[in-house]
């Protein structure tokens, strides 16, 4: 594990995966100030999810693992409001935060992931990718349709149950499309274990595939 370090800190009402895009608008002083002191040094802070409180004007409770946020493009507004792009880069539990002066700020540790479960063949991206990731990538597909049947869309995305990179990648972007509660998404970024966060993933979209279905008044058929 790689050692402790001090982080600039975001708390949000929303999860960040690894992988995962986040755009932002930054209005509040105090991340403005984060913002630039970001910009000019390595475009990293960290996000973690409020617990209990509201994003603007602190005071907030906050869950200790989070995810890295790396800035990928920042647009400025005249009055210093700054428009970012953000993307997911790795996992990370804070260790002790410290006082929000002038912004969030903590000392946080990486949190590595265990490996990707490998076959008797000895490759990663054989059966279990073909089986519960297919599984996974149906479960999020059949919500965010059910969703759009109701009039509520998810985010447009790209590339759902595609794209490029290994298994875990793969996955995270997976966990990044899929329409679930705030609290879901913590749970699911929690987990260490591959295995045990395909099966959350999957598990988390089809209640609420079930919870749309009745809402729609009857069996919205197979997943799609």
């Amino acid at each position: 594990m790689a050692a402790t370090r001090l982080l600039p800190m975001f708390p949000l009402s929303t999860v960040l995966f690894p992988h995962g895009e986040l755009p932002l608008h930054v209005f509040e002083p105090r991340y403005r100030q984060m913002t630039d002191d970001c910009l000019a040094g390595d475009c990293e802070f960290g996000v973690v999810l409020i617990s209990r409180g509201s994003e603007v004007g602190g005071h907030d409770q906050r869950f200790a693992v989070g995810t890295v946020a790396h800035i990928e493009a920042a647009s400025r507004f005249d009055d210093g409001r700054w428009a970012l792009l953000t993307e997911g880069r790795r996992r990370i539990t804070v260790v002790r935060w410290l006082p929000d002066d002038p912004y969030p700020r903590a000392e946080v540790d990486d949190l590595p992931d265990q490996p990707v479960p490998v076959d008797e063949t000895g490759g990663a991206e054989t059966r279990w990718a073909e089986t519960r990731l297919a599984e996974a990538t149906s479960a999020v597909r059949r919500t965010r349709t059910l969703l759009s049947e109701l009039g509520s869309p998810a985010p447009v995305v790209a590339d759902l149950g595609g794209g490029g990179g290994d298994v875990e990648q793969r996955l995270w972007r997976l966990c990044a499309m899929a329409p679930l509660t705030a609290f879901d998404s913590q749970r699911i970024l929690e987990t260490d274990d591959p295995e045990t966060r395909v099966a959350l993933l999957t598990a988390s979209c089809e209640a609420l595939s079930g919870d749309l279905t009745a809402l729609l008044g009857g069996d919205a058929g197979p997943g799609r």
